[in-house]
This record gives structure tokens, C-alpha cells and sequence, in this order.
């Protein structure tokens, strides 16, 4: 299927006031920079201060919501029923109900940057998949057992899936990389209300009885990584291809923080990322984001952060970057 022919996808993110709107600046602006021939929809979730988030404050401004919708975005509320302030990362699952059902979707997470042209992935979401871009959270094995097979195994047999056809037997069963393990960060297929219907009966069914094998492991922040790569494998999906390479490469950065970006990203990144932002229309809103402000708009990400890591490796471990960026004063969640 040819770009020309296939069928537009949507691309689903969550915004609400704080971090994440101000990241939703970011990821539209990029998107309209970076893909102006991009003909699908793009359908920010926002959660409503009721249901699971009851008494929290979680609607985007009014500067903000102006601006993305100046800049395209469909604002589109929501109500959470199950996840809410308790487990937020239960968003993405809740949210997938706004997308029409039958057309091909992107969930992305807010702090994505978009740095080339995503029409080039039209045609390629008809089998699910999600982001490779991970390291091995997930799960932490006790010393007298059970093993990262047997955990894994025991979620495959409670939901009838095969097991065995999930593996990547490049990698022993002690290897993390044996199992299908996503970052949630994106992840895609060609109907999502097939996808969140299940996603969301799954997660609830883990969260309530997580069963034996996961007796001693958290599911939180990890539920939702847990849980997609059994959806996704049960709707005949699995590891990204070369028609997804773009994703984590040439087309989207999944950045995660703003000092984390300036710490160990390309340089093209860099440069999408200052020249999406730079007209005065964005400016006059995303510079009131601390973390914009003094790393964007007053260079500081570029003259302090960036120097601390003159050795940038996709490879290094999260954990050490953002213990030295803490120690230098330049972690900004």
C-alpha cells in the first residue's frame, strides 16, 4: 500500500494542566514544523477533574488551549472511570475511547518530539506494535524465584495467549530481551477500540489479581508496559519493523524531559526542537514552563547541560543522566 492510497492515521496524546500541556506545545509545534503534509488527526485527551481524578486540578489553561487549538489540536475532555491521580500512566488506556474505531492510531506520549515526515508511516500501522526504545524495568526476579520466564509465562496462560511464539530467542532466559517488552511511549495498530476495549479489561484484571508469579513485583509505574505487550501480541502484532524504524529514529524522539532532551539527544534534535518553538505566538506562552524558559528561551540547555555529557551515547542507561543532571542543579521534572 503506497502512501498515496493509504489511509490516514490519528495521532492520540494526553494533555492537562502543568508538565503536560506545556509538552503538548511542543509536540504540536514539532508536528506542524515537521510533517506538513500529515493529513490525520491530532486528538489531545484531556481528563476531567471528575471521576478518578475528582479534586484535582486538571484542565489546560487558557493560554494553552488556545494555542493548540490555533495550532490544529482537537482538545478533546474525558472522564476516567478506573486510573485517574492514582496511576496517571492509566490515561493512555482510558483515552483511547475518543479515537474513532476502524481508522489506524499513534498514541504518543506528550514529551514526543516530531522530527521528520510521519505521512511516510501511512500504510504500516495495520499490525500492532509499540516502542523498542526501553531498558529492562520490568520484572525485577526475587533471588529464590520464580524467573522473568515463569512471570511472563503466567500472564500468557491467563489470557490464552502462546507464549513461545513471543520470544526472541537470540537471548537466554535470564536476557530481558528474551520477552516482548515495550516502552508505552508509543504504540500503534489499526483500530483502537479493539485495542482499548482490551488494553483496559486486561490492565484492570492485572491490577486486581496480579496472581502468584507477580506477587513480589510492582506494577507501579509498570502496569501499563506490563499489560501492552500481551494486547498487542494478542492482536497479532509484536517487535516493530523497518516500516516503523522512524519511530525512536528519524521521525519521532521520545524525549521524556526537557533536560534529558539537551543532555542526550542529536543535534538535529536540538535544532527541531528550538526552531519549532521559536515563533513569538509559542514563545509568549511555553516561556511561562520553567523548564522552557531557562533551557530554550535563555540557552541554558545548550550552555550548561548540554556540556556536562559531551559523550552521548543512545546506549547509556537513564539512571546515571539524571543522577548527574540532579547533582548539577538541572533536573527539572
Amino acid at each position: 500500500m503506497t502512501d498515496a492510497v493509504a489511509k490516514p492515521f490519528n495521532i492520540l496524546a494526553v494533555a492537562q494542566s502543568g508538565r503536560l500541556e506545556h509538552q503538548a506545545i511542543i509536540l504540536t509545534a514539532s508536528l506542524r514544523q515537521q510533517a506538513p503534509h500529515w493529513r490525520g488527526r491530532l486528538i489531545l485527551a484531556e481528563p476531567l477533574p471528575d471521576g478518578a481524578w475528582a479534586g484535582q486540578d486538571t484542565r489546560i489553561s487558557g493560554p494553552v488551549r488556545d494555542l493548540l487549538s490555533e495550532l490544529g489540536a482537537e482538545i478533546q475532555p474525558f472522564t476516567a472511570r478506573h486510573f485517574g491521580g492514582n496511576y496517571p500512566y492509566g490515561n493512555k488506556i482510558e483515552a483511547l475511547s475518543l479515537l474513532p474505531a476502524g481508522e489506524p492510531f499513534l498514541f504518543l506520549d506528550t514529551d514526543t518530539l516530531i522530527l521528520g515526515p510521519l505521512e511516510r508511516l501511512a500504510g504500516s500501522l495495520d499490525r500492532p506494535s509499540a516502542s523498542m526504545r526501553r531498558e529492562g524495568t520490568w520484572p525485577e526476579p526475587p533471588l529464590y524465584g520464580p524467573g522473568r520466564s515463569e512471570i511472563w509465562a503466567s500472564l500468557y496462560e491467563r489470557f490464552g495467549l502462546d507464549f513461545d511464539s513471543s520470544l526472541d530467542r537470540r537471548y537466554s532466559e535470564d536476557d530481558w530481551r528474551r520477552y516482548l517488552y515495550f516502552n508505552a511511549g508509543w504504540f500503534a495498530g489499526p483500530d483502537p477500540a479493539v485495542f482499548g476495549a482490551r488494553f483496559l479489561d486486561w490492565a484492570l484484571a492485572v491490577r486486581r489479581e496480579p496472581g502468584d508469579a507477580l506477587a513480589c513485583q510492582s506494577l507501579d509505574p509498570w502496569l501499563d508496559q506490563v499489560v501492552l505487550p500481551l494486547v498487542i501480541h494478542s492482536l497479532g502484532g509484536g517487535r516493530p519493523g523497518m516500516d516503523l524504524a522512524g519511530l525512536d529514529g528519524d521521525l519521532t524522539c521520545h524525549y521524556r524531559n526537557l533536560p534529558l532532551l539537551y543532555a542526550r539527544e542529536s543535534d538535529a534534535a536540538i535544532e527541531v526542537l528550538e526552531n519549532a518553538v521559536a515563533p513569538n505566538r509559542i514563545k509568549k506562552v511555553l516561556r511561562d514552563w520553567q523548564p522552557a524558559k531557562r533551557l530554550i528561551y535563555q540557552g541554558k540547555g545548550r550552555d550548561k547541560v548540554r556540556p556536562l555529557f559531551p559523550d552521548r551515547e543512545a546506549s547509556t542507561p537513564e539512571k546515571p543522566i539524571r543522577k548527574r543532571l540532579r547533582a548539577e542543579g538541572w533536573w527539572m521534572p
